[in-house]
């Protein structure tokens, strides 16, 4: 967290929550929702000022009921979640790099929706790996020590047997199912934070 951000927390430490204002998309983009863009459930316009992006990535946190939110000073900007807290796209020079520009050193484990949606932990973080960049990785995957071709994949998906890996920097990551639409209960984040009691 920034200096200057710990110096207005102490300074002014009643300044209320904001909701709705601030999203992350699947892309790993920061959106800007404006009142009209929150009125019509409207993604909104993306944050494209790379300073104001490198101040929001460094002022990314997560609170106790994993609601992620930017510390913007006093104020905590929680952030609507389209798909995960982070989102990981593929690099050249370092393998994964998360949407804060984090590089990924290691998976611990992954996960595959039945949408064919690729999830990885890494260092306690959860991504959802852009879609542009899932093909890369299909070819990483094994079952039970093979290379998994889409036939394999697709029967794995639909509940065949085998044990999924996904090959990243060497090692194997154990890969899981997971129901899209249980995401953030089971990997224990929210993706639409409100305030506590509504």
């Amino acid at each position: 967290m920034d200096d200057i951000v710990k110096k207005a927390m102490a300074k002014w430490p009643d300044v209320p929550h904001c909701y709705g204002w601030l999203a992350l998309d699947a892309r790993g983009n920061w959106r800007m929702r404006d009142e009209r863009a929150q009125h019509l459930n409207l993604p909104g316009d993306k944050v494209v000022q790379v300073a104001l992006l490198g101040f929001i990535n460094r002022n990314y946190l997560s609170d106790e009921r994993g609601c992620w939110f930017f510390q913007n000073g006093p104020q905590r900007v929680f952030v609507n979640l389209e798909a995960t807290p982070f989102i990981a796209r593929t690099d050249p020079a370092q393998g994964l790099v998360l949407h804060t520009g984090e590089p990924v050193a290691s998976i611990t484990r992954a996960w595959m929706t039945e949408n064919g949606e690729l999830i990885v932990e890494s260092a306690g973080k959860i991504a959802q790996v852009d879609d542009r960049d899932v093909a890369q990785l299909m070819a990483t995957l094994e079952i039970d020590g093979n290379s998994a071709s889409d036939e394999a994949l697709m029967g794995w998906l639909d509940g065949g047997a085998g044990r999924l890996t996904l090959r990243y920097k060497d090692q194997a990551a154990p890969v899981e199912r997971i129901g899209r639409d249980e995401v953030a209960t089971r990997l224990q984040f929210v993706r639409m934070p409100a305030p506590a009691g509504v």
